[in-house]
């Protein structure tokens, strides 16, 4: 049996075919567009039954890369929690949640905080026993254009921090092991 290569639109690709499809355009014309078959098309059209899904955005309880910054400045310049909470219109409890998880009041880092929050979201995948093949295309789907936060399954598989990662080491061991059998001598 034949496998296809499984084909990516891009963000603005996408937009393009949700621009044609409600126009009227056939799949075998928006697919000629792209050079590409109708079915890649139909897989981008299928899943939300032909209407237009709204547009991904960050989740609103989500602390941003410049509120983390915010975060940061503030403890750097010894303010309280409650008050950078107040400045930044969060509950107090969020604040102190992310300082707390994120080294502390003398530890906290922005940049760090935000790799460490995309390593949690990671982590969630895989806990929900998702492949490391899905949170590698789940990775390439959502951050198109930044390579930097897309890594190879083997990368996943073979992660040190996966495997300082307590709980998931046992289980991702013994799938490593599956994966990649080491050679008997």
């Amino acid at each position: 049996m034949k496998y296809r290569r499984r084909i990516y639109y891009s963000t603005e690709q996408r937009a393009e075919i949700w621009e044609r499809w409600p126009r009227g355009e056939s799949m075998r014309s928006i697919g000629r567009v792209f050079d590409r078959q109708s079915s890649s098309v139909f897989s981008v059209i299928s899943p939300t039954g032909g209407i237009r899904p709204p547009d991904r955005r960050r989740g609103r309880a989500a602390l941003s890369l410049s509120e983390r910054e915010e975060i940061s400045r503030g403890l750097s310049t010894k303010q309280p929690l409650r008050a950078i909470a107040r400045q930044l219109r969060r509950a107090p409890s969020t604040i102190n949640r992310e300082v707390r998880r994120n080294g502390g009041l003398a530890g906290y880092r922005a940049t760090a905080s935000d790799h460490l929050a995309w390593d949690r979201a990671v982590s969630a995948k895989l806990r929900r026993k998702w492949s490391p093949e899905q949170v590698a295309g789940w990775l390439k789907r959502a951050f198109p254009g930044e390579a930097h936060k897309q890594v190879s399954d083997e990368t996943i598989y073979r992660s040190p921090y996966i495997q300082a990662c307590g709980v998931l080491k046992k289980e991702l061991l013994a799938i490593v092991s599956q994966k990649f059998p080491t050679p008997h001598r």
